[in-house]
């Protein structure tokens, strides 16, 4: 009976699995972080930015380790996960006195990308601080936007890789189980939308989210190199509650052609 594993959306056949035995004898000194990155290597395992999908390779030869297709080389190094013991965001000292009035008074209005930069710890403050859900560390693709005015952040936006399985979306959209898998990376969502407890301005939210569309394909095509087809949110009354809505934003016409698709295409 053949073996086949299905990981990560990736089928690996029996032919792939001896090729990793194969991988394994041949570098008797390397580490399983090696090993992971030469299997990358081999296979042309990549994310859409060109960087070796090496923590996605990892767990692959530990399931394949763990079902006993293959034996890795014993771990060398046990480091601690920072997403299992990470220290809350530290408070930041900032102004909080009222901005209040119309929403012509605030411009000009700039957004910053803020991840990878000196000011994501301020970002990260921000949430931890004043959003209800406080701050939580995405994983995957994602990005983090501060919008200023008056030289004060006034709200702060967080955007990551959408959920693999979302039943209204999936109808919505109309596409296969495959093109969802080949194309979930160009949708986003939306996880945290914050304006800060001492902003008042009419508005203001449906402005914020309106630049944000007309911007954000451009800058995760910027960080990841492929762009964004189509936003989505979801609506709660409060936390630790199911989804009540799923709200869809298509960023072109042509959203349901390009997610829908199971060839390679080039971006429009």
């Amino acid at each position: 009976m053949s073996s086949q594993f299905r990981y990560r959306g990736r089928v690996v056949t029996e032919k792939e699995i001896a090729f990793v035995r194969q991988l394994i004898a041949e570098n008797p000194g390397a580490s399983r972080r090696r090993l992971s990155t030469k299997l990358c290597e081999a296979w042309q395992w990549k994310q859409a930015n060109g960087v070796l999908r090496d923590m996605v390779c990892r767990g692959l030869l530990l399931l394949l380790d763990r079902a006993g297709e293959i034996e890795l080389p014993p771990v060398r190094f046990k480091t601690l996960n920072p997403f299992v013991r990470r220290a809350a965001p530290r408070p930041m000292l900032i102004d909080t006195s009222p901005i209040t009035g119309a929403l012509s008074e605030l411009q000009p209005m700039e957004f910053q990308q803020v991840r990878r930069t000196s000011d994501e710890p301020l970002f990260n403050s921000l949430m931890e601080q004043y959003h209800y859900l406080a701050y939580e560390q995405p994983v995957g693709e994602h990005l983090k936007f501060l919008a200023w005015a008056q030289s004060r952040p006034i709200a702060c936006l967080a955007w990551s890789s959408a959920p693999r399985h979302l039943g209204s979306r999936d109808r919505y959209i109309g596409w296969s189980a495959e093109a969802r898998r080949r194309n979930i990376r160009f949708i986003a969502y939306n996880t945290r939308f914050l304006i800060l407890p001492w902003v008042a301005v009419p508005h203001l939210a449906s402005h914020l989210l309106s630049r944000m569309a007309r911007r954000l394909s451009a800058d995760w095509e910027c960080m990841y190199g492929h762009p964004i087809y189509f936003l989505e949110d979801d609506q709660t009354n409060r936390p630790n509650r199911s989804i009540k809505e799923v709200l869809g934003y298509p960023l072109t016409r042509r959203f349901r052609q390009l997610l829908g698709t199971t060839e390679p295409c080039s971006h429009p």
